[in-house]
């Protein structure tokens, strides 16, 4: 494929961008805003007396491949059309702000890092955060929000949710020179990880850097589903149960439009809302942020696919729409499942 057709996707409407391979995006970490954020990491890995520096490359999620010192970023990170389009289908870009994406990054380095060294081996890696064998369940572990065990870098107090990941949370506020972690948790439990993680890297500074080609796992240029079946993968991916059974409940808030290029579209008043209704349901029902943002984003899919429109203003909308919401996380968190419990 000539250079100007892996350009020409740019302005196509997004129905036909879906059509498109990943594969033939030709979108690269060089030249983009992704790569400023990549030399940044590098920077602060120097800075703390770390040479190694994982390969970072584009890829269709955030990872740090298994074994390998290497870090992926999704690939629609790489062009503001693709952003565009990941924030329409998903309500949301993870790691499209520069702040975020450092997060991430940071976060990622760590497992790179582990994998390089191999320190969830050590027995005293173990004793600080626990047994790399327990079960990894992103999605369903238990949060304690005032817990000063564990550091807080990533939403929905991610370190709980595996030592490993307690440990790449560590790492990344140990990393970030913005953090002031020593005055940040002290007199916190954490400190005694972010103590550990202060010396062990110290340790690596004088250790030779390993020199083996990491094996990159999902790279961009070898992902040949298409854009369409990409995002509907990872649509079932990110849903935690059926919602098809809301869109009967959805009809009664909103509307079905029978207009060809219908007004006042449900899905976008969910969008321009999201970050309030995240934040109002996930206080009042306890569920995480990141499962509310699942529900959300589900419902709002919902909406396009029925074509739906607002029945009355916006204000009465969002009410109506918050109280389902909460409703439905509420069932969740007591029942497991989303649909109410029959009489």
């Amino acid at each position: 494929m000539t250079r100007s057709k892996k350009i020409s996707w740019e302005n196509l409407s997004d129905e036909d961008l879906f059509k498109v391979r990943i594969c033939d995006l030709g979108v690269r970490i060089e030249g983009g805003e992704v790569e400023p954020r990549v030399w940044q990491l590098y920077e602060e890995l120097q800075d703390r007396g770390l040479f190694l520096r994982p390969k970072c490359y584009l890829s269709d999620e955030w990872l740090s491949p298994n074994g390998q010192p290497a870090i992926g970023i999704p690939f629609y990170l790489a062009h503001p059309r693709l952003k565009a389009l990941e924030f329409r289908m998903m309500f949301e870009v993870e790691g499209g702000t520069p702040t975020s994406c450092m997060k991430l990054l940071r976060h990622e380095a760590a497992h790179a890092i582990d994998h390089a060294y191999g320190l969830h081996r050590r027995t005293d890696w173990q004793h600080v955060f626990g047994s790399p064998r327990k079960r990894y369940s992103p999605h369903l572990y238990q949060v304690d929000p005032h817990s000063k065990h564990h550091v807080r870098n990533l939403p929905d107090n991610y370190a709980q949710c595996h030592p490993e990941e307690d440990f790449a949370e560590s790492f990344a506020v140990w990393l970030n020179p913005a953090s002031q972690w020593r005055t940040r948790y002290k007199g916190w439990p954490a400190m005694r990880k972010l103590r550990f993680v202060n010396r062990v890297m110290l340790e690596l500074s004088e250790l030779p850097v390993p020199r083996r080609k990491p094996v990159l796992h999902s790279e961009t240029r070898s992902l040949r589903s298409t854009l369409h079946s990409y995002y509907r993968k990872k649509h079932r991916l990110h849903r935690v149960g059926d919602l098809a059974f809301a869109a009967r409940d959805m009809k009664t808030i909103f509307r079905v439009s029978r207009a060809r290029e219908p007004d006042n579209l449900a899905s976008v008043l969910i969008r321009r809302n999201k970050r309030h209704l995240v934040e109002s349901i996930a206080t009042w029902s306890g569920e995480r942020p990141t499962q509310v943002s699942v529900v959300l984003t589900r419902l709002a899919q919902l909406c396009d696919e029925h074509r739906l429109v607002l029945r009355d203003d916006a204000d009465v909308s969002l009410v109506k729409l918050s109280t389902y919401t909460t409703t439905l996380v509420v069932n969740r968190v007591h029942t497991s499942t989303y649909r109410p419990l029959k009489r």
